[in-house]
């Protein structure tokens, strides 16, 4: 599979993931949120950068929910519920969201 971003074909997995992480752009994060019925906003954003610095610099780190919610409340400055970041993510903030952040499949089982 593969999806066009300006002219570029980028290859994908059969269930939309990209297959180099380095492919991505905010441009193919843009495409792969529409193919996922999302729009981004400041705070998506926040959440798929956070998830980017985590694999990258983070020894390929992919961190569970209550993670997620720890750190975005400081960048946030407030306390996010599991419910905000499934507003934003409504298919599974860090499944959905890694793929928006074109970082591989999480293979983990569930966990909060």
């Amino acid at each position: 599979m593969a999806i066009e971003i300006n002219g570029t074909s980028i290859a994908t997995t059969d269930t939309g993931y990209l297959e180099n992480y380095a492919d991505w752009n905010e441009d193919v994060a843009r495409k792969l949120a529409e193919i996922e019925g999302i729009e981004l906003t400041d705070k998506h954003w926040d959440v798929i950068k956070y998830l980017r610095d985590e694999y990258i610099n983070n020894a390929q780190n992919q961190p569970m929910e209550r993670v997620v919610l720890k750190d975005m409340g400081k960048l946030w400055g407030t306390k996010p519920t599991s419910k905000d970041l499934y507003t934003l993510f409504p298919l599974a903030p860090t499944k959905q969201g890694t793929k928006i952040a074109g970082l591989p499949a999480v293979r983990r089982k569930g966990g909060y």
